[in-house]
């Protein structure tokens, strides 16, 4: 694993909050995620499910957690299934986990080869009277492609006509938008190889270069620091920026434009996911500053809104509201304009359209409750924007904050942000 070894009292606690909620006469079964194919014989690099590395800390393809924990067999309560590793795949694949290393990465002490699947599942489904399959159930997700977990559902439903079958995915939504303060210090962990990135960034920033330039620069940092992409960054300078997923990123920067800069990395398989606005030139013109710091204010108090008991859905109405205010500072619509604001028709979307924020985690859309409320434990992010495309001018900003008992925490206060810090990096660049 590129990742430091994490301790595996964070997955058995992880499997203890699932196990229980779950039924009396329960068996779950959860999956490996597939390789994507590419073409030809092509693949691209496995991403681990997330729900299974939730639960155990695996990464490995093929592999399959079995949790019954009513079997009448103490041992088959936990069960993990792994590819068994030969000479063949160590030649051709690299090494595979052994069943000790299994165990100290997921402290699952049953650890088994795939080929026994069969049997051993069959043995629980027969004492068992209902099954609970996993799938992905996320509200953005599109299912062009079936997954492993949907392809094994339809095989046992198959098999298994008489058993009850229920989903996985609602516990997930509830168990995993609640962090543990070991999964808070590896977001914090993601957020500061970010930061290091966004600061290698700004050495290289000036008229003229290429904003895959600036691209190369972060995701140089982030393997520097033993981190991945957690997405497909965004550097998009002048009016490219006013394109919300804006992933070209080749153009040269302009000397009186605005680069806006949406990067995050993924360390342990956990999400950073921080947006920057910077001036080419290394100052900000009148213009540029008053449309950031209009953003910056409604960063600052979104920030301060995100306390428990909020929902999602009100949250995002506050800073409709106070941007709609800011939008008449501007000179972009007028008092008349901001006074017809409504929840369906906000007086702002022209110039901010989209979401406030969203839960981070194990995804960079983690999943969580729709509408919350948001709860301490919850990381979210908080990300307001300005679109101006006849100016050729966007600012987006976002930090990614933890919701507490005693007030939010911003988890990305120490990266640069205030635009006299901006310039000041700015300045003494290289």
């Amino acid at each position: 694993m590129r990742h430091a070894p994490i301790d595996p009292e964070l997955f058995v606690a992880h499997r203890r909050r699932l196990t229980a909620l779950l039924p009396p006469g329960a068996v779950a079964v959860v999956h490996a995620a597939d390789i994507p194919p590419t073409s030809g014989d092509g693949t691209l690099r496995l991403h681990p499910a997330s729900d299974l590395f939730w639960l155990s800390g695996v990464e490995q393809e093929e592999s399959v957690l079995v949790l019954c924990p009513q079997a009448s067999d103490p041992a088959a309560r936990e069960m993990l299934f792994l590819r068994q590793p030969n000479d063949h795949l160590a030649t051709w694949e690299g090494a595979k986990l052994t069943k000790e290393q299994a165990r100290e990465i997921s402290g699952i002490k049953r650890v088994r080869w795939l080929s026994e699947l069969p049997a051993a599942l069959h043995a629980l489904l027969c004492e068992s009277g209902s099954v609970w399959l996993n799938a992905n159930e996320h509200e953005r997700a599109a299912y062009e492609v079936e997954d492993r977990d949907l392809r094994a559902a339809r095989a046992l439903v198959a098999r298994y006509p008489l058993h009850r079958y229920e989903r996985l995915a609602s516990l997930f939504r509830r168990l995993r938008a609640v962090k543990s303060p070991a999964e808070v210090a590896l977001v914090r962990r993601a957020v500061d190889i970010t930061d290091a990135g966004l600061r290698r960034l700004l050495g290289a920033l000036r008229p003229g270069v290429m904003e895959y330039e600036l691209e190369a620069e972060i995701v140089g940092e982030f393997i520097r620091r033993r981190g991945r992409m957690a997405y497909e960054p965004i550097v998009g300078s002048g009016r490219n920026a006013c394109v919300l997923h804006y992933l070209d990123n080749d153009q040269a920067c302009r000397a009186d434009d605005l680069v806006l800069v949406d990067a995050g990395a993924s360390y342990a398989n956990y999400c950073a996911d921080l947006t920057r606005t910077y001036p080419v030139s290394g100052t900000f013109t009148t213009r540029q500053r008053a449309v950031y710091e209009a953003v910056l204010r409604v960063l600052r108090s979104s920030i301060a809104r995100a306390v428990p008991g909020t929902s999602l859905r009100e949250w995002k109405r506050a800073s409709q509201v106070e941007m709609a205010a800011e939008l008449v500072g501007l000179g972009l619509i007028t008092a008349d304009e901001a006074a017809q604001d409504t929840p369906d028709e906000p007086a702002c979307r022209k110039y901010f359209m989209h979401g406030l924020g969203h839960s981070l985690g194990l995804g960079v859309h983690d999943v969580a409750p729709l509408d919350g409320p948001l709860e301490p434990g919850w990381v979210i992010t908080v990300e307001p924007g300005i679109y101006i495309p006849d100016e050729g001018l966007a600012v987006r900003l976002e930090n990614d904050v933890l919701v507490t008992d005693k007030g939010p925490v911003d988890l990305c206060s120490h990266v640069p942000i205030e635009p006299d810090e901006i310039e000041s990096l700015l300045a003494r660049r290289s």
